[in-house]
């Protein structure tokens, strides 16, 4: 049989017709397929197609983003396989449009933008032979420290799952689409040790249920995690897999591991529904085909397995024309505006003491920082893309305003910086972290667990690798793989960053910070001095030129924080990147904050803008509803100011008399609404009742009986929300 290929051509293989199925059409064809398979090619559909000893120097040598990696191709049958392409920010293989990283566009607040980007990333990988998109990432930020927290949008669950939805929709437009880490999956340095212990409230309420979200949208693949929950591996826990995701959810694709490492016994994880490993021949080619003929694994699991396999295969191989999914689709003129459009409205605003922003009459402008003029766009993992160029900070600035209008310095001198500062319009300093300081983490020594799954080595150069990786040693061969990342060390800049900033503020009054990162960062140490602050994040290829459009007024920043800037790491949960064991509970971000009395340096849902607006008439539909209604509640928005802008209009509810614990106030819906100067417009926000349910272990979703009070908010912690209450019967 075929392994990886890199051809454009078989997306869909003989599975491709132009023709809509119905759903009773497609499961007979997976069954008709399923009936003329050998009990080998059955296994052979359940992992990998690689043979282990072959693909893994190869994705270590940097092979990872260098084609498909295929699982599954029955050639005799014309099934194409699982042709998987991975990328958070866009496809990895060469040339596709690079986006800004998640976290910056859950900063958008704006999922048909999110939507459009999926489509863009699916239509994508179609044409670029793939099949199957790997990054719908909605792991909940627990801690901002969390080394990947730039792959997943937020804080928040509610944010999260509709976030992830929008993006599967507009990826399944085209291809198959898997939601990831499922579950539990906050910690990177720790992800192949560490053991979660959660109970069922906290673990449905704040860690599932935007997975449920996304499922129930139809999404066609779950990626299971590496971590233990509550002492079993994700990859083969069947509350997990089994008893909530595909009989509690009802859940009719299939279930992924993660890569390599993603389960540790065949038997368990055959039996709590893991349908796939990946990406090479390792447990299952080894050992499930004796499970099933000494009866240890029903064969009736592994034909469970391929049907949700080629269910999928089907679905998305029909309905389309192949026309559609030329070469030049990729990375083309239109996609590429796109990422510059996500980009601009995932900027925040986060401080403009004397109107300093937008720029206007500079005629000499001091760009200082290292990150300015060096590509920037993230992760160097999985998740790392290859676009045809990336538009940096310092290019984008001097687009805008004439090279000979920039000057620029490297930061390395405070006193240089300083000076070129003073003797500028304006100085623009930019900093914060790259790949190197957090991201996608692999160690070199392995922990001895993972070790044991290794199949025999076959080849001295495999022997070689095994040794490496037991004892810590660069591992031969080894040119690409994984940047260092890891969780962060530390959520503040680098001292000689701050030390950088105040020496320039205090060169020039006219001052903008501008910082790059993948979630909340500590600014404590020159917070008050700096005039203006603008949080860039990792912002694609286009993300020069974004930021120039932003802080030149041309276009109105309307980003919002996903996620909770604190003061101080003593607001937060507790986090150790090299735990062992740790409990997580309820309490997190804007919820841990309002529970604690504890004030933020910029909350939850937060940004500035160029403009002003105010929110008047506050009206809910009913006085009351039941746990199966909807309430529609409308406000009156209008931009005050004299430019256009956005202004996200965020609802939060509370239930002030609750009999449980609660958070003090939930995110429960939001929209992004655009205004020009002095228009007002009525902005409705749908709020169904089963959005009001707790979970209890013994009852499942309960909505509790009293009285709610919903809040219309510019953010968290907004002293000025509207308020309204209303009944739940």
């Amino acid at each position: 049989m075929e392994t990886a290929s890199s051809s454009t051509s078989v997306a869909f293989g003989a599975l491709e017709t132009a023709e809509k199925l119905t759903a009773e059409q497609i499961e007979e064809r997976a069954n008709r397929l399923l009936e003329q398979l050998s009990l080998d090619e059955k296994i052979w559909m359940m992992d990998g197609d690689y043979p282990f000893w072959e693909g893994f120097p190869e994705m270590m040598g940097g092979g990872y983003a260098a084609h498909t990696w295929v699982a599954g191709e029955v050639p005799r049958l014309g099934i194409p396989g699982i042709r998987f392409a991975d990328g958070p920010r866009g496809v990895v293989l060469k040339g596709a449009t690079t986006f800004p990283v998640s976290m910056a566009r859950g900063a958008s607040w704006d999922t048909e933008l999110e939507e459009r980007v999926g489509d863009v990333i699916g239509r994508e990988l179609r044409a670029l032979g793939g099949n199957f998109f790997g990054g719908v990432c909605i792991n909940l930020l627990r801690h901002p420290g969390w080394g990947r927290a730039q792959e997943t949008y937020g804080e928040d669950t509610y944010h999260l799952g509709v976030f992830g939805e929008a993006l599967t929709l507009g990826v399944q437009r085209h291809v198959m689409a898997c939601v990831k880490h499922y579950a539990l999956n906050s910690m990177e340095n720790a992800r192949f040790t560490i053991d979660v212990k959660v109970e069922p409230r906290a673990l449905q309420e704040v860690y599932l249920a935007h997975f449920r979200r996304v499922v129930q949208a139809g999404v066609a693949s779950v990626m299971s995690s590496y971590n233990s929950v509550n002492g079993e591996w994700a990859g083969q826990n069947p509350e997990l897999l089994n008893d909530i995701l595909k009989q509690d959810w009802g859940f009719d694709g299939f279930v992924m591991t993660d890569f390599m490492w993603g389960m540790r016994d065949a038997k368990k994880a055959a039996l709590a529904g893991q349908d796939l490993e990946m990406p090479f021949q390792n447990l299952y080619n080894l050992g499930l085909k004796s499970l099933v003929e000494q009866g240890e694994v029903p064969l009736e699991r592994v034909n469970d397995a391929c049907r949700r396999l080629l269910r999928q295969q089907i679905r998305f191989g029909q309905g389309r024309n192949p026309q559609d999914y030329t070469p030049e689709v990729v990375g083309n003129a239109e996609n590429r505006q796109l990422a510059r459009e996500a980009a601009e409205k995932s900027i925040v605003l986060l401080k403009n003491e004397g109107a300093v922003l937008p720029l206007k009459d500079v005629r000499r402008m001091a760009v200082i920082g290292r990150l300015a003029e060096i590509p920037n766009t993230g992760d160097g993992g999985s998740s790392r893309t290859q676009p045809a160029y990336v538009v940096t900070p310092l290019q984008g600035l001097r687009e805008a305003l004439g090279h000979e209008a920039v000057t620029f310095d490297d930061g390395q001198d405070a006193e240089r910086a300083a000076n070129l500062a003073r003797e500028a319009d304006v100085a623009v300093v930019v900093v914060g972290f790259t790949h190197e300081d957090e991201g996608e983490y692999s160690p070199r020594k392995r922990d001895t667990r993972v070790l044991a799954i290794l199949p025999e080595p076959t080849t001295p150069l495999a022997a070689q690798i095994v040794e490496a990786l037991r004892e810590g040693k660069p591992r031969p061969g080894q040119k690409g793989g994984f940047s260092p990342g890891g969780d962060r060390e530390r959520l503040s800049l680098r001292p000689e960053d701050e030390a950088l900033i105040l020496k320039v503020v205090e060169a020039n009054p006219r001052t903008v910070v501008v910082m790059m990162a993948g979630s909340a960062v500590i600014t404590e140490a020159w917070r008050q001095q700096a005039p203006a602050i603008v949080m860039l994040w990792y912002p694609g290829m286009e993300g020069g030129r974004a930021l120039a459009d932003v802080l030149l007024g041309r276009v109105n920043p309307g980003g919002r924080l996903p996620c909770t800037f604190p003061v101080s790491t003593a607001d937060l949960p507790f986090f150790d990147r090299q735990a062992e064991e740790i409990t997580y509970d309820l309490w997190h971000g804007y919820r841990k904050f309002a529970r604690d009395g504890a004030t933020p340096a910029f909350p939850f849902g937060f940004g500035l803008s160029y403009t002003t607006f105010a929110c008047a008439n506050l009206r809910l539909s009913s006085d009351q509803i039941g746990s199966d209604g909807t309430l529609e509640v409308t406000v009156d928005l209008t931009n005050t100011g004299t430019v256009k802008g956005d202004e996200v209009v965020q609802l939060y509810i509370s239930v002030p008399g609750s009999k449980i614990e609660r958070a003090p106030q939930e995110l429960k819906a939001f929209k992004r609404v655009t205004l020009e100067p002095g228009e007002t417009r009525s902005v409705t926000l749908q709020l169904p009742g089963s959005e009001l349910a707790y979970y209890d272990a013994a009852s499942s979703w309960v909505v509790e009986p009293g009285e709610y009070e919903v809040s219309l908010a510019r953010h968290a912690h907004d002293q000025a929300a509207l308020k309204a209450s209303f009944q739940v019967r």
